[in-house]
Formats: C-alpha cells, sequence, structure tokens
C-alpha cells in the first residue's frame, strides 16, 4: 500500500478517536466516514509502521445507521457526525469495554449505558482559531478552517454572535486575535470570550471593535500570560448547579455540556460515601467540590492547580465548609491528612500521574470515584487501582460530545 491508493475495505469494528478498523491483506486501516458492517472502497492517506490511515471514498455496502448530508466528518467535533446517534452511543459503548479489556486486562459484566445528549447547541466552551479574518474549528490534523454553523455545536445565536465579532474584527488593519476562548452559561444569558492575542498585536481597538450583541465580556492576554486584560463587560458566567452558584472565569476550565452537566454532578455526588469527609482533586471551579459540601458530605479539601479556576474555587468555596487548596495534585498528596471517607478525581486526558495514583492509593479511601475524558487512561489507571484493593462498584459514561469520538466515563471504586 502506498499513499493515494484505494482499497476495498470491511469495516470491523470502532477504534478510540472516531476511526473505524479494517483489515487488508494483513494490515491494519483506520477508516474515517465508515461504520463498522460496510465495504468501502477507501483512500490511504498515510502508512507508518505497516499500519494504514484511510478515509472512505465509496460506500458499497450500506449501513442503515448512515445519514445523508452530514457535515464534514474532518472539521472538529464532527468525526461521527455521519452515523446515527443511537449507534453512535453504541459505538461509544464498545470503544470502553474493548479498552478496559485490552489495556487494563479488565472484562466488564456488562456493557457501559452511555447518557445521550441532544445534538444542537450543546457546547457552552469551545476553543475557536482566528486565521485571515475568519473565525472557526481547525479541520482534523490541519491548520485550515471550517465553519462551525454546520457542526451544530453551537447554539444559533452563539454562532451569530461570533459572525458579528468577525465582521467587527475585519476592520483591524493587521492580526491581532489569534485564538478565542468562548465561555457561556447553560440559559447563553451570559457569554463571555478570552482573546489569545497575535505575536506583537496592538489590542487598542479591540475594546470598542468587540461590542457585539450577544456577548457580556471580552478580555485578552498574550499566549501563555498569566494576567488578562479586561476589555469590557464581565468575564464571568455563572449558573446554578447541585444546589449553589457556580461562577467561572472565561478563562477556567469547566464541563461543556449544557444539558449533562446537571446528570454528571447528580452521579458522581451520589456515587461517593453517604458521610462527611470528600478530598476532591483537580477540583477545577468546585463543580464536584460545593455540590458535595452543599449535600452536607463535608467537610471537603478541594486542590486545584490552575491560577483560575483556582480563583474561581475560592470564590465559589466562600462560606461553605471547603478548605481550598492551590498548587499540584502530587505536592498535596505527599502531606495529605487521612481521614477522608471519598476521593474524587477528574484528571486532564493523560490521566493520573503515578505518584497521584500512590497518593491516592496510600489514602486507602473507601470510595473513589474517577471521572475521566479519555478512556485509555482511565483503562491504565483502573488497572492500578484494582491491583491495590479496589473493585468496580459502579460505571456510567456521559456523551458530553455528540458527533466526536470523546466520552466522559465514571467509574466508581470501593474497597
Amino acid at each position: 500500500m502506498n499513499r493515494g491508493d484505494r482499497i476495498r475495505v470491511t469495516i470491523e469494528r470502532p477504534a478510540a478517536g472516531g476511526r473505524m478498523i479494517a483489515r487488508h491483506e494483513g494490515a491494519i486501516v483506520f477508516v474515517a466516514g465508515a461504520i463498522p458492517g460496510e465495504v468501502v472502497d477507501a483512500e490511504i492517506e498515510k502508512i507508518q509502521r505497516g499500519t494504514a490511515w484511510a478515509i472512505a471514498r465509496d460506500i458499497l455496502e450500506r449501513s442503515p445507521d448512515r445519514i445523508d448530508g452530514a457535515p464534514d466528518g474532518a472539521c472538529g467535533g464532527s468525526v461521527l457526525a455521519h452515523i446515527t446517534y443511537e449507534r453512535q452511543r453504541a459505538l461509544k459503548s464498545e470503544i470502553i469495554v474493548d479498552a478496559f479489556r485490552r489495556l487494563g486486562r479488565i472484562t466488564l459484566d456488562r456493557p457501559i449505558a452511555v447518557i445521550g445528549s441532544p445534538v444542537d447547541g450543546y457546547r457552552m466552551r469551545a476553543r475557536l482559531h482566528v486565521r485571515g479574518g475568519r473565525i472557526g474549528f481547525f479541520r482534523e490534523g490541519t491548520h485550515s478552517l471550517c465553519e462551525p454553523g454546520p457542526t451544530r455545536q453551537l447554539r444559533a445565536d452563539t454562532i451569530a454572535a461570533l459572525s458579528a465579532l468577525e465582521r467587527s474584527l475585519s476592520a483591524l488593519e493587521r492580526p491581532t486575535v489569534s485564538e478565542i476562548e468562548l465561555s457561556e452559561n447553560v440559559e447563553a444569558t451570559e457569554r463571555a470570550l478570552h482573546f489569545e492575542l497575535a505575536p506583537d498585536a496592538d489590542p487598542s481597538r479591540l475594546a470598542t471593535l468587540t461590542k457585539v450583541d450577544g456577548l457580556t465580556g471580552v478580555t485578552c492576554a498574550p499566549l501563555d500570560h498569566p494576567r488578562t486584560m479586561d476589555l469590557w463587560g464581565s468575564p464571568f458566567v455563572a449558573d446554578r448547579v447541585g444546589g449553589a452558584t457556580l461562577t467561572r472565569h472565561a478563562r477556567s476550565f469547566f464541563q461543556g455540556n449544557r444539558y449533562l452537566l446537571a446528570p454528571l454532578v447528580d452521579y458522581v455526588i451520589g456515587a461517593i460515601e453517604d458521610r462527611p469527609g470528600v478530598l476532591d482533586l483537580y477540583a477545577g471551579v468546585g463543580l464536584f467540590s460545593v455540590s458535595a459540601a452543599v449535600a452536607g458530605r463535608g467537610p471537603v479539601i478541594a486542590v486545584e492547580g490552575d491560577r483560575f479556576s483556582a480563583d474561581d474555587l475560592r470564590r465559589n468555596a466562600d462560606g461553605r465548609d471547603i478548605t481550598v487548596r492551590v498548587g499540584a495534585v502530587e505536592g498535596f498528596l505527599e502531606r495529605a491528612p487521612a481521614g477522608v471517607s471519598s476521593v474524587i478525581v477528574d484528571p486532564p486526558r493523560t490521566g493520573m500521574s503515578k505518584e497521584a495514583t500512590a497518593g491516592v492509593i496510600r489514602l486507602k479511601a473507601a470510595r473513589l470515584v474517577y471521572v475521566s475524558c479519555d478512556i485509555a487512561t482511565l483503562a491504565r489507571d483502573a488497572r492500578l487501582l484494582l491491583d491495590a484493593g479496589y473493585r468496580i462498584a459502579s460505571t456510567q459514561a456521559f456523551d458530553l460530545f455528540p458527533n466526536t469520538a470523546h466520552v466522559e466515563t465514571v467509574i466508581a471504586f470501593a474497597r
């Protein structure tokens, strides 16, 4: 096989990342734009160490789960948009079970249910790019832009605000904004943006140009700069979650699906021990720790290392039975107090480090609830927890990003 070759393959099963697995002359081929059970004519895109990547060009035997007129699968957030939504959820369940078996050597006793979400306008956090005067998502593996509207992730009024902003920014003589962080609340009554400035940019005109309908505040800063310049309005949005109001800065991490936010929190809080003493690691702005305190599971210790999220965490925890610790999880666990009944971890895509995993195991908490956005690192860490004496008490997945390959998985472990 060589790049550009056309091959006929039968699609066997899903793979993590959104492509599907087929075989050709003994070699594994990861095929984009296909569905298990289909026979497709695929074009080879690249070959690496005997494995090929390809894209389906012609569907020779069609799955009944294929959707006509789907958006460009290479545009961010649309890799599974050609598949009916019920089949998408089933495929994600298969991927979770397969990853646990192959990577974690764990055989689950039943399929993991994937709670679904409306596919239109679900997203309340997004990172967009500005190139050549346009605002959009990147096409897969490139820095070329595609229109965000057809992906259906953002609300129509969000797209309208971005279009108005794009027209307004066109008055600038030179590139000023390179990236945009979008954050809005569940009801979309508050919508704040943070701009990453292009190198040597002059932001002096941004305050005037960014006052467009549909936005409630805009900030800016150079790439990776710790300080933020408020251009106008408020950089914060707020939601009522788990019985408390959570306020967050546009630069802070927060879960991105407006429809599944409350069910996710309810499941996590329902999975911890029904007695006081909770440690929330990678706490963000306090989504789980504040909810746990409101539910009467305090005292809660919440640990967060990101500056912006930690500032929001302090604000949201104020007046509640929560102790906030700012810094790396690994450093905290070196001297963590004993006696917590439950630990909640919601680490980044890379999962917990070896030091963090060892530190969590040393606590010997009766219940550990692991919230993961990456099934491979979850399967890896789950193996270590099982080897340390934990067992899987419950499992649940939440489809926070429909039409994409991502799925949020929550595993409750008990000793």
